[in-house]
């Protein structure tokens, strides 16, 4: 375990802004941890949890303390026919699981490739791109409650997953700490290819596998969003909004161009970048702070930013759409 005071976290989140943590502990193994609940837990009354920082944005320094999970190891736990439960540790980069999982032909994440993060974060978020959520395929999350130092080992239906959202977003925030989840792939996947543009991709590539759907997926994220390394930034900023039926058919009367996808429940989940481009923000700066040119749902540091100045941007968007549209939209990024 390593322990830090005054620690820079520029370095954890993906928009590289400066932001500093009173305290900052790195745990690198269960029994670290469980130590550290046991003796400190109760010292430290206001904690953050910390993944790969791709989902969070500070707008000033954390005079608190943030616990960081660096467990490490992806392996097989157990196979039923076609069905493989894999484990990943929860510091383990998301990515490095999906091509793990692609090179031992295990099938379910492939549409889920090139999002940063770690694997323990992305249970949190409930992560999802191209028609797969992890839902879809989370068997049981393992971690430990921060107040009593208990070990929990949570199946899909206890994370009350929905769109972007579990429990460890809601009455488990920062109250728990996962080392773990345990995923159910295929050996005969079902390749989802229900987005035409990657349909269209894969398509390009000959055979439909998982490696070149894999390879698809890759290809139209980089030519969509930008490298955290260049532009800092947080991937899609925004959720899409979620309205009654009858509300979208009337935005579709007022904006004929409007793009919604029919959900259950008579609802329907509209596009927010189509939204925030249809507004005039795509390509738009505030001062370094800017939506970026290719994907308006994304909002980028052109570098030097602060994070308030990036908060401030959301904001103005937020308030124009809301004007324009009368849609509140929801931020997807942790605003800290």
């Amino acid at each position: 375990m390593d322990y830090y005071t005054d620690y820079s976290l520029e370095e954890y989140t993906t928009f590289g802004v400066a932001a500093q943590a009173a305290r900052f502990f790195r745990f690198d193994t269960e029994d670290e941890l469980k130590k550290w609940i046991r003796d400190e837990s109760p010292n430290h009354p206001e904690k953050l949890v910390l993944g790969g920082g791709s989902n969070l944005l500070f707008t000033g320094n954390f005079d608190g303390t943030v616990l960081y999970p660096a467990f490490k190891g992806i392996e097989i736990t157990r196979e039923e026919g076609d069905s493989v439960l894999v484990r990943m540790a929860a510091g383990e980069a998301w990515d490095r699981c999906v091509e793990w999982c692609v090179e031992k032909g295990l099938g379910g994440i492939e549409n889920l490739s090139f999002i940063p993060g770690h694997a323990g974060a992305a249970a949190v978020q409930n992560i999802g791109a191209y028609g797969v959520e992890l839902s879809d395929v989370l068997a049981e999350a393992h971690g430990y409650y921060l107040d009593s130092g208990e070990a929990f080992s949570l199946d899909c239906r206890d994370c009350d997953y929905d769109y972007r959202y579990s429990i460890f977003k809601g009455p488990l925030k920062n109250k728990a700490v996962i080392t773990s989840v345990v995923l159910r792939l295929s050996r005969v996947p079902r390749f989802n290819l229900s987005y035409g543009q990657v349909q269209e991709a894969v398509k390009k590539r000959g055979t439909i596998n998982l490696r070149n759907i894999r390879n698809a997926i890759i290809d139209i994220r980089k030519e969509k969003l930008p490298d955290p390394a260049v532009f800092g930034n947080g991937g899609s900023f925004f959720k899409n909004p979620v309205v009654d039926r009858a509300d979208f058919e009337r935005l579709k009367h007022a904006h004929p161009g409007i793009v919604g996808y029919p959900l259950e429940n008579n609802k329907v989940k509209i596009a927010a970048g189509w939204l925030i481009e249809k507004a005039g923000w795509k390509g738009r700066s505030s001062g370094k702070a800017a939506v970026h040119e290719k994907q308006a749902l994304v909002l980028i540091n052109k570098g030097g930013a602060s994070g308030k100045e990036i908060a401030r941007l959301a904001y103005e968007i937020q308030s124009d759409i809301r004007q324009k549209f009368g849609i509140m939209l929801e931020p997807e990024v942790n605003i800290i």
